[in-house]
């Protein structure tokens, strides 16, 4: 949504903050290109892994090497792009497989990566696929392995939400919060300034991203959670499923979902997060009950 566009639609609605009033742009203006802020969310993300991941593997204890990490960072890349987007597709819009009405060059709409449309869930099951691929191939420890990945990917989490705030979308339901935002939305075809409505990706990007994140940190740097194989990847999977959920209570659900959640009780999100909490709580408790390792195992070799 453009900010010419999201300025037209600023009329007042009660007490809430004005989205339009912000200032912000949906990404980088070069002139033949605009750089969105949503790709930007996902490169800073994986740049940032690619980084602390580097540096992890130089302490004690490390199962991989920096090869590994290199390889990682390739494969697990595709698996967030590709696994994100199926993921979506499969699990909220299938209708994505069959749409070829996109305007530009790229028609096919599952193509369209720029209209936005990725699934947490889908990014997961890329990136384990990745995690899965390089581990056998290096004859490395799968789950030593998850654990440190699990330590980088809340900050892809939090700039991805940051830039569902800056574009506008995925806001929350409506409420009367001494914060309440209204975001531009169209309405019978007129785009206008949307009731007050609680900014849901900014609670996704806290709960997921900046509070997991610090726990992460804290728990590899300062205790020995590195030697229980499992207990970091058990600690983000209940984390991040569980801030999830929680936020979903406050997240307006996809128009073509709103009918699922009225039926079911709970979103489409929450069920998939569900069977994602009770994974990482067993995990996280067998790691728990098992003897930590005497140095965190052998080091790959360089």
């Amino acid at each position: 949504m453009s900010l010419l566009a999201a300025t037209a639609a600023s009329e007042t609605v009660g007490p809430a903050i004005q989205w339009a009033d912000l200032g912000l742009t949906e990404g980088i203006e070069l002139g033949f290109f605009t750089l969105r802020w949503y790709s930007l969310a996902y490169l800073g993300g994986i740049i940032f892994g690619y980084w602390h991941l580097s540096k992890m593997i130089k302490a004690p204890g490390a199962p991989m090497a920096q090869r590994h990490a290199d390889d990682l960072f390739f494969y697990c890349t595709l698996g967030i792009i590709l696994g994100g987007r199926l993921g979506y597709a499969l699990f909220y819009k299938p209708e994505l497989f069959v749409g070829f009405e996109g305007d530009g060059f790229v028609s096919w709409e599952l193509l369209r990566l720029w209209d936005g449309g990725m699934s947490f869930h889908g990014g997961l099951i890329g990136v384990l696929l990745a995690i899965a691929w390089v581990s056998r191939q290096g004859n490395l420890s799968f789950m030593r392995v998850c654990d440190y990945i699990a330590v980088n990917v809340p900050m892809g989490m939090m700039l991805g939400r940051l830039a569902n705030f800056v574009n506008g979308e995925l806001w929350g339901r409506t409420t009367d919060v001494p914060w309440a935002m209204s975001f531009p939305e169209i309405y019978n075809g007129t785009l206008i300034a949307g009731p007050p409505r609680h900014p849901s990706q900014l609670y996704e990007a806290a709960l997921e991203g900046l509070v997991l994140l610090i726990i992460l940190l804290l728990m590899f740097w300062k205790t020995r959670a590195r030697y229980r194989p499992g207990l970091l990847v058990g600690i983000f999977t209940v984390g991040v499923a569980g801030g999830r959920f929680i936020v979903e209570f406050f997240r307006e659900p996809d128009a073509h979902l709103a009918e699922f959640a009225a039926n079911t009780g709970l979103s489409m999100g929450q069920w998939l997060t569900i069977p994602l909490i009770l994974l990482g709580l067993v995990v996280t408790l067998v790691a728990l009950r098992k003897e930590p390792l005497a140095s965190g195992g052998a080091k790959a070799a360089d």
